[in-house]
């Protein structure tokens, strides 16, 4: 019998407008888990966030979390699989952000293996919204003290959310270093801001989902998204599905164009692949 390997991006696929998993949805996710399927989530977002909106879920898999920097393993509640950002490589990056005008959010893991946010004390509108919708969160912590210095052996992200025309030149400066992985795309929720995430070179949805295919013994995969960082993933798919709301450049790339995101889609398409295959 062929192992499906269902992974879903989260906001804009299985989250609804609500940004929520819906009861239906996660319901029809529980019970193919416990049938035996194979299901996980693969987004931009950390475990602070990730495992609120799981909890009502059943899955059996660890979680593809900050956009395929690490894997989350939610019944042992420890990261795993992480890619840290080579020290010297951090101060190149902090330099183009500087020149930017651009204070980013630097993500670290400390020594006991809890999710630090470091930012400068002066912030945005956009910054200032990002930070105060996630500030009370149980598995981040904000500081806006200085980052230690022997600190950025452990960075795993250079998050910033700022007005498109400021933040794509700074992409496309840190892509022209060619020591990055680097995603810039649209904010769903506010199309004249732009989101920006800098990872180690080689972190992608793809590669962490191509070792996450390996270790559950999977054969086949299907994966879900709605967003331009979502391509890498549906690339290497032997389905690629696009939920209706997608960005066009999602929907072309896709085999399959299922419903939108608020209409329990991305579960139920899960329900009817699993028990015809």
């Amino acid at each position: 019998m062929t192992r499906t390997l269902y992974v879903t991006d989260m906001d804009g696929t299985l989250l609804n407008n609500g940004s929520f998993v819906s009861n239906r949805s996660s319901a029809i996710i529980s019970d193919l888990s416990h049938a035996g399927a194979l299901i996980t989530v693969a987004t931009a977002r950390t475990p602070a966030t990730v495992v609120p909106l799981m909890e009502g879920t059943f899955t059996t898999l660890p979680y593809v979390v900050l956009t395929g920097a690490a894997m989350y393993d939610h019944a042992a509640s420890a990261y795993h699989d992480v890619s840290y950002m080579p020290s010297d490589d951090f101060g190149v990056l902090l330099s183009l952000y500087a020149d930017a005008g651009i204070h980013p959010f630097v993500y670290h893991l400390d020594d006991g293996g809890g999710l630090v946010v470091y930012h400068h004390p002066d912030m945005t509108d956009a910054e200032r919204d990002f930070y105060l919708e996630r500030s009370n969160l149980r598995l981040k912590r904000f500081t806006f003290e200085k980052m230690p210095h022997d600190s950025d052996s452990n960075v795993i992200l250079l998050f910033s959310t700022a007005r498109r025309r400021d933040i794509m030149p700074l992409a496309d400066a840190i892509r022209a270093t060619g020591l990055f992985s680097v995603s810039c795309y649209p904010d769903i929720f506010k199309p004249d801001i732009a989101i920006l995430e800098v990872y180690s070179a080689g972190v992608s949805k793809a590669n962490a989902i191509t070792r996450l295919m390996k270790s559950s013994g999977a054969s086949r995969l299907v994966a879900f998204g709605d967003n331009l960082n979502d391509l890498p993933m549906l690339d290497i798919a032997d389905v690629a599905v696009a939920v209706a709301n997608a960005h066009p450049r999602v929907k072309e790339s896709a085999d399959i164009v299922i419903g939108p995101n608020f209409d329990d889609s991305v579960a139920r398409f899960m329900l009817h692949d699993y028990y015809s295959h």
